[in-house]
């Protein structure tokens, strides 16, 4: 509990002062205080949530909607999901700020993650966690970040310390695709020491692979996997399958509205 309130202190400071100097800025800048949204639509060979399958191996189709004003913005998330619980959906929504200081971009939010038609009630499943994200682009192409997330203990979800790194180099434009290629690490732990499986409080999850865009339609490919193995996962969550965790190739494609 001391390294939760430690974090949250840490975040808290940061986003104030994020927000103070955030709004010094957009007060003599009235273009930067607009509204603005935008509509993604992304069909999944995989729902994988930090390594792990949510839909038990098998596809989603996941539409997010973000609306924005200055540095604000609110997002909401949804896919199909097959995690045992009983509820075919998944909606989430997130609100935060983007800053920026310096040569740092800002990420400082509150995540909810909900079942909205889960038969137990909605607060056997809904969570919520916070995050604070950090990315500098040292040279011309290349973005380097940080994120953490704290999700404290609440009545049906045990407090978890998650922290995920990423990098990320926009190749030049071949044809008619501009690539990007990127990989990112990310390691995850929980008070409970069962959490994640037969003993496990923590594993680490890691992928790497290649985007193309083609205006506003983009693919992916990637290769995800973690450290869980067959015995962490057998009954996690529900699922018929302990290969949820399992390395895999997962592709992704979609578009970006308006």
């Amino acid at each position: 509990m001391a390294n939760f309130k430690s974090f949250l202190g840490v975040a808290g400071m940061a986003a104030i002062a994020s927000l103070a100097m955030s709004t010094a800025v957009l007060a003599d800048d009235t273009e930067d205080r607009k509204f603005g949204y935008s509509i993604t639509l992304t069909g999944v060979s995989d729902y994988l949530f930090r390594g792990v399958s949510l839909t038990d191996n098998k596809p989603a189709f996941q539409p997010f909607v973000e609306f924005t004003y200055g540095i604000a913005y609110l997002d909401f998330w949804g896919s199909n999901v097959d995690n045992g619980i009983g509820d075919p959906f998944e909606m989430d929504i997130y609100a935060g700020i983007r800053p920026v200081t310096g040569p740092v971009s800002w990420d400082i939010g509150v995540l909810y993650y909900s079942n909205p038609d889960n038969p137990k009630g909605w607060d056997a499943t809904d969570y919520v966690e916070f995050k604070v994200g950090a990315s500098v682009t040292p040279i011309t192409n290349l973005t380097l970040s940080v994120t953490g997330y704290v999700t404290p203990d609440q009545e049906n979800y045990a407090q978890t310390e998650t922290v995920e790194g990423l990098v990320s180099y926009q190749l030049p434009q071949f044809a008619i695709f501009t690539p990007t290629i990127s990989g990112g690490v990310g390691y995850t732990t929980s008070d409970t020491a069962d959490f994640f499986g037969n003993g496990r409080d923590s594993y680490t999850y890691w992928n790497v692979g290649m985007k193309l865009t083609v205006d506003k339609y983009f693919m992916d490919f990637r290769y995800w996997d973690t450290d869980l193995t067959h015995a962490n996962m057998a009954g996690f969550l529900g699922n018929s399958s302990d290969t949820i965790a399992d390395g895999r190739f997962l592709f992704s494609a979609g578009v970006n509205l308006p």
